[in-house]
């Protein structure tokens, strides 16, 4: 078994973002960081934690060989931390191998695997307070908070990894309809931006239900409609190698 994929992302409001991503298909591993935009506040562009951060990535799976995700990740943090970089970020970084997926996770980014159209599996959000997610960086956490999970898959199943801006807007059973809808009409390529699109529309809509305005109203900050947001959608098919 295999995984190919494919990602659509969209920045909110300048041309870079404060999103990151990667994928590697020979190695089979996939990476998606979110830079935390208080630091904007401080004049500090909120992306750049992240981007590095999955270059550093990158680096580290086709030049040193490395295909643990929790290692992958250590030593993306540390090369960030040798270069003083300033900022913070979440990230997720998954790796395929023979239909086991092992996953690394910090703070709100994360990943939902589907079969037959159904949700079988969502990792955890971690967040110390209500949108104050565990996040990277020289003066924050560390990978030692990272969480990692494995999880089984088969041929024909679906991973959407992603940022904070899909999972704030699209419940678990819309990304379910979409499935059902789509899948057979659209490549992943298609699919990953129709995904996207939603997520951006859904943001946009100040009188909706969402996932939070409902965890934001359950924190005692009572709040309707999506959260405008970076999104980047990293969609996988698990399909035979021959």
């Amino acid at each position: 078994m295999k995984m190919v994929c494919e990602v659509s992302y969209g920045p909110k409001d300048h041309l870079l973002g404060e999103d990151a991503h990667f994928i590697c298909s020979t190695e089979q591993i996939i990476g998606v960081a979110d830079g935390v935009g208080g630091w904007a506040k401080k004049g500090i562009d909120a992306g750049e934690y992240a981007r590095q951060l999955m270059l550093n990535s990158i680096h580290e799976v086709v030049d040193n060989e490395i295909i643990n995700p929790k290692m992958i990740l250590e030593k993306a943090f540390m090369e960030n931390a040798y270069s003083e970089i300033q900022g913070s970020s979440t990230a997720c970084i998954i790796c395929h191998n023979n239909g086991i997926l092992h996953a690394v996770n910090v703070g709100d980014s994360g990943f939902m695997v589907f079969r037959n159209n159904r949700c079988i599996y969502r990792s955890a959000t971690q967040q110390k307070t209500f949108n104050t997610p565990y996040q990277l960086g020289n003066t924050c956490d560390t990978p030692t908070v990272a969480v990692e999970v494995k999880v089984e898959v088969e041929v024909g199943d679906i991973i959407i990894l992603g940022t904070d801006g899909v999972w704030d807007n699209i419940f678990v059973w819309e990304m379910e309809q979409v499935l059902k809808e789509k899948t057979k009409i659209m490549d992943l390529k298609n699919l990953s931006s129709y995904i996207a699109s939603l997520a951006l529309y859904n943001s946009f809509d100040k009188f909706r239900k969402t996932p939070f305005s409902i965890a934001s109203t359950e924190a005692g900050k009572p709040y309707r409609g999506g959260k405008f947001d970076d999104i980047t959608v990293v969609i996988g098919r698990i399909i035979n190698c021959c």
